[in-house]
């Protein structure tokens, strides 16, 4: 689903997926675009209930959080937008 943008506070990245955006443009490629899909409601390989949350949460103020499985490959990203939107963190799931 698409629609209006949200803010995203501070964007901060984990530390792994800061070593392996470094270390792999094809990666750091895949997060910037995955970003871009998040600000727009794109939520990813997120489930349904979790995206339908997710819309609901933006005018509700509550916490925002997607899945994004990069193409070709077994790295999934997860992007979480805290409620009071000060910061969005992307971080590997085993990251959080």
């Amino acid at each position: 689903m698409t629609g209006k943008k949200f803010d995203l506070g501070q964007v901060v990245v984990a530390k792994g997926v800061d070593e392996k955006m470094k270390e792999n443009r094809s990666f750091s490629v895949f997060v910037q675009v995955s970003i871009g899909r998040y600000v727009h409601r794109d939520w990813g390989q997120t489930c349904d209930e979790d995206a339908k949350a997710n819309n609901r949460a933006i005018q509700n103020g509550e916490r925002i959080r997607a899945v994004y499985k990069q193409p070709r490959t077994d790295t999934t990203i997860w992007i979480i937008t805290e409620a009071d939107r000060s910061v969005t963190t992307i971080l590997f799931p085993d990251e959080y």
